[in-house]
């Protein structure tokens, strides 16, 4: 198995895909006309032999509508691998007790496309789903020329990989383990021979999830260069000569924290000589003084 399509769900198609491809040098290649019957348009961008796909909702109450409103924005939706087998990947998956929410085998020309969706109920996370292709180097989802629209650049290569994150990590890996018939190792990373899946914490507080997509790249500097010409980050460095660099030298800092207890502003004398007093009229209280 290897990850070869990773989807975003975005409320503006094209802004998003736009982002992409001029971050990291990349074309669409393909908008599928077919996915309208779900209520969706979307962008196919190729990374090598690869796939990012920006889907938007069109229509009221689709799945990607719930998702986009459940997290609270743009984020990762699907996961898509490349098998050997679909046939033998979901008599696995079946036995594990793992449902399958759509199935299609679709030929166009001399290529033929399966895939199974596993129910993402007993996934989360995200919707994962499992493909083959024939022949191998086709990729239907994303026409049949998608080749003339790699780009010509030598820095990106690939997608590498994904991140998805739980606030129960290690339950969410061992239901992947199950959904991919692969061991997840001792830092809770399923590899597979040229891309890995991640589990981490609720890092950005958005609930279980695709945390961040991984993409490989010859010089990342580029890349920074380019996303912090479009405005996408500030820069990449310490927040105080970065923010310094953008604003002035004479940028000044505030820090921020939790105010101290009157004891620990004071100490923990404050607090016995109270105590003290408490007792010393209780003493006197006796005699009604």
């Amino acid at each position: 198995m290897r990850l070869r399509q990773l989807v975003i769900v975005a409320e503006e198609r094209d802004s998003i895909a736009n982002q992409i491809c001029d971050v990291f040098d990349l074309k669409v290649a393909f908008h599928d006309d077919g996915l309208i019957h779900f209520g969706l348009i979307n962008s196919l961008i190729p990374l090598g032999d690869t796939f990012i796909e920006i889907v938007t909702p069109v229509k009221e109450n689709t799945t990607a509508e719930r998702f986009l409103n459940r997290r609270g924005g743009n984020g990762g939706y699907m996961v898509i691998v490349d098998c050997d087998d679909v046939a033998k990947e979901k008599e696995r998956v079946t036995n594990e007790n793992i449902g399958i929410v759509y199935e299609v085998e679709r030929s166009e020309g001399h290529v033929i496309g399966k895939t199974i969706h596993l129910h993402p109920k007993h996934i989360g996370g995200a919707i994962v789903s499992i493909d083959k292709m024939e022949p191998e180097s086709a990729w239907l989802w994303a026409g049949l020329d998608w080749e003339k629209c790699v780009s010509k650049n030598d820095n990106a290569e690939r997608l590498c990989g994904v991140v998805m994150q739980s606030h129960d990590k290690s339950a969410l890996c061992k239901k992947w383990e199950k959904a991919f018939g692969v061991k997840a190792d001792e830092n809770l990373q399923i590899n597979f021979s040229d891309s890995r899946i991640k589990f981490v914490d609720d890092l950005d507080q958005r609930g279980e999830g695709i945390n961040a997509f991984e993409l490989s790249v010859k010089n990342k500097d580029i890349v920074y260069e380019k996303a912090k010409e479009l405005g996408l980050i500030d820069g990449i460095g310490h927040v105080v000569p970065v923010l310094k660099e953008r604003f002035g030298e004479k940028t000044r800092f505030k820090e921020y924290s939790q105010k101290k207890s009157l004891s620990q502003r004071f100490g923990v004398s404050i607090a016995k000589d109270a105590i003290s007093l408490v007792e010393e009229k209780a003493e006197f209280a006796k005699y009604g003084l």
